[in-house]
C-alpha cells in the first residue's frame, strides 16, 4: 500500500480523474482559467492547482461554484462532485452537490458527455493548449502501460526510409496531422522498423511513445473502441473517465493530443476502419501504422512499402546478428545463405541466430541444409521465431478463392507471371483472377512487379506449394497442370507461327517498325519462355510428343530472332526425342536438323553440329525430302567454314543450293540465300575478299528482291545480314567507304525488324569504319548507341539464323 493510500488520502488515479474533468469542461466551455476562476469565485492559482492535480480534493461549496461556472447539468455537476470527493482525506462528511435534476444513485453518463464536449471544434486553441498542460502529469503515470518495446541494438538498414520519417517529423507545428503507414509482406521488419524510428523520434517528442499492438492477424482484432480505451488510459484518462462508445473516445482522444508532441505506434493492423479512430484531427503528434495490408482505403498517409534487404545489407545483418569475422571468413557462403533466406529480415535473423546457436557450425553448412527446398521453411525456425506462422496467419484470413489462386500460382515457372498465366492454371478468367491477384497484393502475400506482372516471394512460393500439397488432391494438381500447359503451348505455337515464312500473313508496319502482330508474339514469347518450356518438358513426360513436336516446329522461325539464348538445344532435343517416340523419320529429319542449327550457331559446338547434320541428312535422304537435306547440308557446310574446312563447307553450300532449288516453297527461297550467303562468307575467309564481294552482291540483289515481293521481317533481318557481311567483305579489303554504306544499309533492314540483338555487331563495325576514316567522334556515338543496346534490360526482338 502506498503512502498515501496509508494516511487515507484518495489515489493518483483519482485526482487525475477530477483534473482531467475539470480541465476539459472548461475547454468545452470555451473558457479561460482566468475567465472559470473569476466566474467561480476562486483564486486562479487555486485552480490551476486543481488542474494540474495539485489540490487533493476541493471542498464541496468550490465543486459547486465551478459547476455553477461551467454550467454543468445535474449528471455533470454530480460526476464531477464524486471525482472531487475521492481526492478528499475520509475525514470528510460524505455527500454530494445538490444540483436540480440530479438523481441520487444513479450512475452519471459523464463519460459521453466530458468526450463530446472535450472534442467540440468550438474549443480555443489557448484552452486546447491549456488543457494539454493538465494531464501532463496525467500522461507520465499512465504511459508506461503501453512503452515502447525495447530496440534492438543490430537493426540494418532502412536508411532512406528513417530518412523520410525524419524529414516528416522535423516540422514542429504541420499543416495536417503526420501518419506514417508501412506495409509489406510478412517477414520484412515492419515492427521492428516502426519501434526503431519511434526511439530514433523519441528526442524530439517529450511528450511520449506509446505503442499498441492492434492484433490484425489474430482470430479477432483489437476493436478500435478498446484500443482507444488502452490508449486513453496510457494518457492518465482514469477508468471511470473513459467515455463508452467509440466516437466519444476518438474525440476525447483527439483533444487529448492536439498540441502534444507525442509518438505513437499503431503496430499489425487489421483494416482502415481499425486505425481511423486512433488518427489525431490536428497537431504535432506523428502516428506509425504498420499493417501487412495495404490499407488502400486509408486517406491521407505517407505511405512507406518495404522491401526485401539487398545482398549487401543482408550480409550486414548476419554480420550483426552471427559476428562480423565470423561472416566476412566466408564471403560465398554467406552470399549464398542470403539469397537462399530471400533476403526477408525475418529469416536472415533466424539463420543468424542459428548460427549463434551452433558456434562451431561453417556457414556452408547451414547453406547446404537450407538448399533443400523442402526443408527449407522447417529450418527458418528458431525459438518463437519462425518464418512459416508468419506466412500462415495471412494466408488463413484469405477467402477460399484467393487461396486457390495463390496455392495454384506456385505452379507457375517464372519469375513473375501475367494474371492470364495464374488464370489458366487456376481456372478461373483472366479477368477474375487479377482481380484476386491485387487483392493479394494489398494483403502482402504478393508483389506487383511491373504494371501486369506479378510476383511470388521466393519463400512465399514454397509456403503456397506446400498448401498446394497439403490442401488438394493430386488429381486435382494434375488436371490443373495438364490444362494449363496444354493452353500455354497452344498460345505459344499460335505465336511461333506468325514467325513461319509459309504461314505469316505478307502485312508489314508502318514507319519502319515490324507489324505489331509480331512484336506481341514475340514479347510474350520471350517474357513467357519460362513457362512454355516447362509445360514443353510437363508434355514430354506426359507422352503427349506430338503435341511437343507442334510447338516446337511452330517456334523455330522465331528462334532465329534469338541466337543467344541457352534454351534452344532443350528445345529442339525434346522434340527430336519425341519425334522418335512417334516413329515419324521424316519429322525426325526436321528436327534432328533444328538441333544440328542449335549446336552450330548457338552454342558453336561444331563437331557435334558436324554429326547432327549428317544424321539429319541421312534421314531426310531415307524419307526422299530434298528441302529436308538443303537445310542438313547448310549447317553441315556452317559447321565445316567454322572449322575453317572452307572447300569441304563451300561444296556442301553449293549442294544445300541445288536440293533447295528443286523445292517451290518460301522456306526453301531462303534456304537458297542462307547458302549464297554462307559460300561467300568460305571465300572471304579463305583469301578471296575479291570473290566474296561479287558474290555477296548477288546475294544481296536476291534479298532485296525477295524484300520487294514479298515484305517481312525475317526477309528484312536475311537481308540485313547479307549486307552486313558485305560491309567485312569490303573491309577485308581496306574499302572503308564502301564498308560504311553497306553497314548503314543493313541497318535500315535492322530497323525495320525492331532493332534485334544482332544489330549491335553493325554498329560496331561501323563504329570501325568510321575510325578507319578519319572521324572518331561519330565513332565514339555508334559504339555508345551499341553498348546501350547489349546493357538494355528487357525483351530483345531479333537475332539472325543461318
Amino acid at each position: 500500500m502506498g503512502a498515501g493510500m496509508a494516511a487515507g488520502g484518495g489515489t493518483d488515479t483519482d485526482t487525475n480523474e477530477f483534473s482531467c474533468l475539470l480541465a476539459g469542461h472548461r475547454v468545452a466551455a470555451g473558457l479561460t482559467q482566468e475567465e472559470l476562476a473569476a466566474a467561480a469565485g476562486v483564486s486562479l492559482r487555486a485552480l490551476g492547482d486543481m488542474e494540474r492535480g495539485r489540490t487533493r480534493g476541493p471542498q464541496r461549496r468550490t465543486v459547486r461554484a465551478l459547476a455553477e461556472a461551467l454550467g454543468l447539468d445535474g449528471a455533470q455537476a454530480e460526476a464531477l462532485d464524486r471525482a472531487a470527493q475521492s481526492g478528499r482525506p475520509r475525514g470528510t462528511r460524505p455527500g454530494s452537490v445538490p444540483v436540480v435534476g440530479a438523481r441520487p444513485g444513479v450512475p452519471a453518463p459523464r463519460e459521453a458527455a466530458f468526450a463530446r464536449e472535450a472534442a467540440s471544434a468550438d474549443a480555443p486553441p489557448q484552452a486546447s493548449a491549456e488543457a494539454a498542460q493538465v494531464v501532463q502529469v496525467a500522461l507520465e503515470a499512465g504511459q508506461s502501460a503501453l512503452a515502447l518495446p525495447r530496440d534492438i541494438a543490430d537493426f540494418t538498414a532502412r536508411e532512406d526510409a528513417l530518412a523520410l520519417l525524419a524529414g516528416l517529423a522535423e516540422d514542429e507545428r504541420p499543416a495536417h496531422p503526420r501518419v506514417v503507414l508501412i506495409s509489406g509482406q510478412p517477414g520484412l521488419g515492419k515492427t521492428a522498423f516502426a519501434l526503431h524510428a519511434a526511439h530514433a523520434l523519441a528526442p524530439g517528442f517529450p511528450d511520449g511513445q506509446l505503442s499498441l499492438d492492434l492484433g490484425g492477424m489474430s482470430p479477432q482484432p483489437l476493436p478500435a473502441r478498446d484500443a482507444l480505451g488502452q490508449v486513453l488510459r496510457a494518457l492518465g484518462v482514469a477508468d471511470g473517465a473513459v467515455p463508452a462508445g467509440t466516437e466519444e473516445r476518438a474525440g476525447l482522444y483527439r483533444a487529448l493530443v492536439r498540441e502534444r508532441r507525442l509518438v505513437l505506434v499503431l503496430d499489425n493492423a487489421a483494416d482502415e476502419s481499425q486505425v481511423r479512430p486512433l488518427l489525431p484531427g490536428s497537431g504535432p503528434a506523428v502516428t506509425i501504422v504498420t499493417s501487412r495490408n495495404v490499407l488502400p482505403g486509408l486517406e491521407s498517409v505517407h505511405r512507406l512499402s518495404l522491401d526485401v534487404l539487398s545482398p549487401a545489407e543482408a550480409a550486414g545483418l548476419l554480420a550483426r546478428i552471427a559476428g562480423r569475422e565470423r561472416i566476412e571468413a566466408s564471403p560465398d557462403a554467406t552470399a549464398e545463405l542470403a539469397r537462399l533466406c530471400g533476403y526477408l529480415p525475418l529469416a536472415l535473423r533466424i539463420a543468424g541466430q542459428r548460427l549463434v546457436a551452433r558456434p562451431q557450425q561453417p556457414v556452408a553448412h547451414l547453406v547446404r541444409q537450407l538448399a533443400a527446398e523442402e526443408n527449407r521453411l522447417d529450418l527458418l525456425e528458431t525459438g518463437d521465431l519462425a518464418v512459416r506462422p508468419a506466412f500462415e496467419l495471412s494466408y488463413r484470413r484469405l477467402p477460399a478463392e484467393s487461396q486457390l489462386v495463390l496455392r495454384r500460382c506456385a505452379l507457375t515457372a517464372g519469375q513473375d507471371f501475367t494474371a492470364e498465366i495464374a488464370a489458366a492454371y487456376a481456372g478461373r478468367s483472366a479477368a477474375r483472377t487479377e482481380l484476386v491477384l491485387e487483392q493479394l497484393v494489398d494483403a502482402g502475400l504478393m508483389q506487383a512487379a511491373t504494371p501486369d506482372r506479378y510476383r511470388l516471394h521466393d519463400l512465399v512460393r514454397l509456403y503456397a506449394g506446400e498448401r498446394l500439397a497439403a490442401d488438394e488432391t493430386a488429381r486435382e494438381l494434375a488436371e490443373a497442370s495438364t490444362r494449363a500447359g496444354r493452353w500455354i503451348l497452344a498460345r505459344a505455337a499460335e505465336y511461333g507461327l506468325r514467325f513461319d515464312p509459309d504461314h505469316a500473313t505478307d502485312g508489314t508496319g508502318t514507319g519502319g517498325t515490324a507489324p505489331a502482330h509480331l512484336t506481341e508474339a514475340a514479347a510474350w514469347l520471350e517474357y513467357e519462355h519460362p513457362e512454355w518450356l516447362a509445360a514443353l518438358h510437363q508434355a514430354q513426360r506426359a507422352g503427349r510428343h506430338r503435341e511437343v513436336v507442334e510447338t516446337a516446329e511452330a517456334m523455330h522461325w522465331f528462334s532465329d530472332r534469338l541466337l543467344s539464348w541457352g534454351i534452344w538445344a532443350e528445345v529442339f532435343q525434346l522434340s527430336a526425342d519425341a519425334a522418335r517416340a512417334i516413329g515419324d523419320r521424316r519429322v525426325e529429319a526436321v528436327h534432328v536438323n533444328y538441333l544440328a542449327w542449335t549446336y552450330v550457331t548457338c552454342l558453336h559446338r561444331y563437331q557435334r553440329g558436324i554429326e547432327l547434320a549428317t544424321e539429319g541428312l541421312e534421314l531426310a535422304r531415307a524419307v526422299g525430302d530434298r528441302e529436308q537435306q538443303g537445310w542438313a547440308l547448310t549447317y553441315l557446310a556452317s559447321g565445316l567454314r567454322y572449322l575453317q574446312r572452307h572447300r569441304e563447307a563451300t561444296d556442301a553450300f553449293h549442294r544445300a543450293a541445288d536440293a533447295f532449288a528443286e523445292v517451290a516453297t518460301r522456306s526453301a527461297m531462303i534456304g537458297r540465300l542462307v547458302t549464297l550467303r554462307g559460300a561467300a562468307n568460305c571465300l572471304r575467309e579463305s583469301g578471296r575478299a575479291e570473290e566474296a564481294v561479287e558474290s555477296r552482291r548477288r546475294a544481296l540483289a536476291e534479298a532485296l528482291e525477295l524484300v520487294e515481293r514479298w515484305s517481312s521481317p525475317l526477309i528484312h533481318l536475311l537481308a540485313a545480314m547479307t549486307a552486313h557481311e558485305l560491309g567485312l567483305d569490303r573491309a577485308a579489303l581496306k574499302r572503308w567507304p564502301a564498308a560504311e554504306r553497306a553497314y548503314r544499309q543493313a541497318l535500315l533492314h535492322f530497323e525495320a525488324v525492331g532493332r534485334p540483338d544482332s544489330m549491335t555487331k553493325t554498329l560496331t563495325e561501323l563504329g570501325t569504319a568510321l575510325i578507319e576514316q578519319g572521324r572518331p567522334e561519330e565513332a565514339r556515338e555508334l559504339l555508345t548507341e551499341a553498348l546501350t543496346d547489349l546493357s538494355a534490360e528487357g525483351p530483345r526482338t531479333a537475332g539472325a539464323r543461318h
